[in-house]
Order: C-alpha cells, then structure tokens, then sequence
C-alpha cells in the first residue's frame, strides 16, 4: 500500500509473493494435519494394545509392563521421525557384506559411540525409482515390529548417489554364511532354526506384512544364535528374481543342467556352495526361494512365506534347495514344475516328520499348511518337544552359531 494527501493505492500482489503465500499455506496445514493424523494414530495403536491385553487376559502387572514397552516404542517411533543425520555422523569401521545395490559397513556414531550395520544402496543400481519411497515408508513398519524377531533399523538417509540404512549390528552372521560353512544341519539344528523363523514370520504376519524374501540371506543371527529376519520390502520388486519375464524367454529351451542333475548329492552341494555367493550378489538374483504363485498374475498373499521357509528347511536337511541347477532360468522352470521336481535324493537319509513338514510348505497354497493360521505349523510332528513360548531364552542354541 501507498499512501497519499487522504487516498490510499493498493498495489496487486506479484505471483513470486503469491505462490509464497501459498507454500507457507500449504507448509501449515500440512504441519497440523500430520500432527493430528499421528495423534490418531498413537490413539488408535494404544486402543489396540489394550483390546489384545484383554483378550489374553494379562494380570495388571503385565499389562503394565506392556504398557511401559510400548511407550517406549514410540518415543522411538517419534526419535526417527524427527531425526535429520547424515553420513559425517558416523565413522566407518569395515566393510561387513557387499551385495548387488550396495554394501554393509560396521559404522561407529561418532557421538553416541553406539555401533551399528550402515547398509548402502546405490539408487542407480535400483531398478524402481519408487523404492525410495518405499525404503522410507519400509522405516515405519520396522519400529512397529517386534525387536525380538526383526532386525531394527535405527536412521534412514540419502544423498544424491546412495539411500543409508542405519540397522542394528547383529554379530552372528547370516543363515547363508553358516550353511555355506556346513555340508548340513542336524535335524535338532534345523528344529531350532525353523521354530524361531516361523515365530519371527508370524510377527510381521501379524503386522499385516508380507516378507515375501525369505531366504538364508535374510535369516540373520545375534550374538547368542537365534534368528532375526532382514531386509523388509527392500529386496522385494528390486531383483529381477520376482520378475517372470525374465525367465520366461529360456524356459522353453532344452534344460542346460542335464550334467548337474545326474551328479550325485555331495556334488550337488559342492556345486551349489561354488555358485551361491555369487547368486547372493547378483541383480538378477535366484528364484529358489521364491514360490510359484509369486511369479504369477494370479495374485498371492502372505502363505507365500512359508513356501520359502520349506525350501530353506530343504536345505538345511539336505545340503542344496530342491530346485537349484545350473542357471537361474532352470531353477524358475523347476519351480514352476514343482509336483515333478520336488524330490528327496535317497542317499540323504532325513526323518519322515521332517520330509512331511516341508512338503506341507511346499505345496499348492490352497492346501499349504498356515492356512487355517500359526498353530497349525506349531502343532506339526517336527516340531515335537518345541518351548513356543520360551524358545529365545534357549542358552543351548549358542552350540549352533558360526559367527561370520
């Protein structure tokens, strides 16, 4: 506005203040909208919390306790959600892993100290450019998840080049690691490791989640040997493994592994051990783990899940998965063809209870067991003489690790 001798001009607003005006507008209501859209979210977990304490039928004490660690959860939850870090806040040890978008490095807070796996992802490695934000929102799910059976990510950052992933440091190593050191596990090994995975699926189960990655690369291990699973939706939609036409060009082809399928199981397992790293690290990845109907347009929900943990239980037992060979393309058409190709190698003796359980998994997902819930693979014969309930306070499990 001007002013004159008793009159007063009014100058138009020029489009620079205009669009100024309505950013800070919008920065507002955004501000106060996400404000109470987290109050109502906080209202709606906490309803939730005591709706499930009063169908168990907790005494006060533990309702109290309960009560006490989810608060404290989400003062976690809000910590992340407020915490702005980059990489000049952490001092990089060593190199841990490497993988096909990235590496792991051991990394040191330079002002807490506090010791954690920073994870790497190259985003011009990664194939969908909406991962971004799906890594962001991927931070949410893990802070709500049980920290007993998931792997917890502490920050999340990026640059222009990477996406950082601040994760707890876990000492024992990954599933693959160990099963690449051992020609197989015991039966006992095995009881104990798919016990505490179907616990730790079940969790994000519960969550509304689905992994759909379970392979040994994901089952990482703690300090006393019990199983934490990894990589929530990080790996999901970004291998190609989970992509069909990748295959698809080659599956009409003669297969190529006629020399490996006649080896014998020790040789079989060799091969396998030879190739498995390298199929760990490329963008291309394995289907081995993946189930069938995954691949398909059909659609599949989270009993995808237990197929995979029946192909790792495979492995354990027998030294390879069932439908590995020579390229990833006829590992995909063994899978696809699995009521043919799913076949125990008579020189590997393993117990009826234990054949049965991955059979079950392995199966059509309208007849896998899970279907009818969780219970139903507790109540399994091979799980036999199995504390549900008390099964990560085992010291024994200790005799198991093979730290990486």
């Amino acid at each position: 506005m001007a002013m004159t001798a008793g009159t007063t001009t009014t100058f138009p607003m020029s489009n620079h203040t205009r669009e100024r005006v309505t950013v800070a507008k919008l920065t507002l209501e955004n501000f106060y909208s996400n404000l109470i859209l987290q109050h109502e979210e906080r209202e709606t977990r906490q309803k939730k919390l005591e709706v499930a304490m009063e169908e168990e039928g907790l005494a006060d004490e533990e309702k109290k306790l309960r009560r006490s660690q989810h608060a404290r959860k989400e003062t976690e939850f809000l910590r992340l959600k407020r915490t702005r870090l980059g990489l000049d806040d952490f001092e990089s040890l060593k190199v841990i892993g490497r993988g096909a978008f990235g590496e792991v490095r051991l990394v040191q807070k330079k002002d807490t100290g506090h010791i954690y796996a920073m994870k790497i992802l190259r985003k011009a490695d990664m194939l969908e450019k909406e991962q971004v934000a799906h890594i962001r929102a991927e931070r949410d799910i893990l802070v709500e998840a049980d920290g007993a059976w998931v792997v917890k990510m502490f920050y999340s950052f990026q640059d222009k080049r990477n996406l950082y992933l601040i994760m707890e440091f876990l000492p024992g190593g990954d599933m693959m690691t160990l099963l690449m050191k051992k020609d197989t596990l015991t039966e006992e090994e095995t009881q104990f490791y798919i016990s505490e995975t179907v616990l730790a699926i079940d969790a994000i189960h519960q969550l509304g989640f689905i992994h759909r990655d379970i392979k040994p690369d994901n089952l990482l291990l703690d300090a006393k040997g019990h199983v934490k699973l990894s990589d929530f939706g990080l790996c999901t939609g970004l291998k190609k493994a989970h992509r069909t036409e990748f295959y698809r060009n080659l599956t009409h082809n003669p297969p190529s592994d006629f020399s490996f399928q006649n080896m014998n199981s020790k040789r079989k397992a060799e091969t396998w051990k030879k190739n498995r790293r390298q199929l760990a690290y490329s963008t291309v990845g394995t289907p081995d783990y993946i189930a069938p109907e995954v691949f398909m347009q059909t659609g599949y929900n989270k009993l995808c899940d237990w197929w995979s943990l029946g192909v790792i239980m495979y492995e354990m037992l027998i030294g390879y998965p069932p439908f590995c060979s020579e390229t990833p393309q006829e590992t995909y058409r063994k899978v696809m063809n699995w009521k043919e190709t799913l076949v125990f190698p008579p020189e590997v003796p393993i117990s009826e209870k234990a054949k049965d359980l991955i059979l079950r998994f392995c199966i059509d997902s309208e007849n896998r067991i899970g279907n009818s819930g969780v219970e139903e693979i507790k109540g399994h014969p091979f799980f036999e003489g199995v504390d549900w309930g008390h099964i990560r306070k085992m010291k024994s499990s200790r005799k198991f690790t093979m730290a990486a």
